[in-house]
């Protein structure tokens, strides 16, 4: 299959995106985010480009710009992410996400306050967490106008890493009695591998990192180690069951190294 054929550089071309976007009605802002915000990715990797926009804007007006693909409405994709899609502009795809700036506003006022909120998504185990808006502020990088960026709040550091440890915990205990004794092997695992998403978050919440995504969430929180729990489950009750302590040992350990600790409640 051949590569696409690209009219511009990729300077040019992220030149063209962003002044096209920021030149729409309600547009206060155009950022580029992802691995190439990051300087982490390969040559194959698409554009993730962030509308900052605040009541006025209509994502009709990016359709109109002609770009083939498919964008949601407003809310398309939950109240945090609130919509957005994949187009293609110069044989590139590129992701248009759309952002709130009211609702990061009050997003920020929570985590100042310890709070914020977890919503089920699609590809987020462990859910997606408010403060995801306040992450990628932090590692975007602003192409067009000005948006705000602000250091990870002390009280959702020690707020925080209880409220996922906790969904840690649970999602154990679930893993073992719904699950591992009556030889259910995927959802188990699944849920095994759930809990350690949650527990990542734990450990980057207790240390001030950001998260943007669940990609890289496990690596970077120290629990890389999950996946040799996972890959030895065994189909066998005894061995499910084993396999859930060691995953409850294992991910015990890693929080209680970084300072968490406490025995939440557990649904019975």
């Amino acid at each position: 299959m051949s590569s696409p054929q690209h009219t511009l550089d990729d300077d040019a071309f992220l030149d063209h995106v962003a002044d096209r976007l920021a030149a729409l009605p309600g547009v206060e802002a155009v950022a580029l985010g992802g691995s190439r915000a990051q300087g982490t990715n390969r040559p194959d990797s698409d554009w993730d480009v962030a509308v900052y926009h605040r009541d006025a804007f209509d994502p009709q007006v990016v359709r109109d710009l002609g770009w083939p693909g498919h964008l949601t409405g407003l809310g398309g994709w939950g109240r945090i992410f609130n919509g957005g899609g994949a187009v293609t502009v110069d044989g590139r795809s590129v992701d248009i996400h759309y952002r709130d700036l009211d609702l990061i506003d009050a997003v920020h006022d929570d985590a100042v306050r310890g709070r914020f909120t977890i919503e089920p998504l699609l590809f987020h185990q462990a859910g997606l967490p408010s403060t995801i808006l306040l992450a990628e502020l932090a590692s975007n990088r602003t192409l067009r106008g000005q948006v705000p960026r602000w250091e990870y709040p002390e009280a959702l550091r020690t707020a925080a890493p209880g409220v996922w440890w906790t969904n840690a915990d649970l999602t154990l205990h679930y893993a073992k009695e719904g699950h591992a004794r009556h030889g259910r092997v995927a959802q188990c695992a699944g849920l095994i591998s759930e809990a350690a998403c949650h527990a990542g978050h734990a450990v980057l919440a207790r240390r001030g990192e950001w998260v943007t995504n669940e990609k890289r969430l496990l690596a970077r929180a120290g629990l890389s180690g999950i996946d040799d729990v996972v890959a030895g489950l065994g189909t066998e009750v005894p061995d499910l069951l084993r396999g859930a302590d060691r995953a409850r040992a294992f991910l015990e350990a890693a929080v209680r190294r970084e300072g968490i600790g406490g025995e939440p409640p557990r649904a019975e």
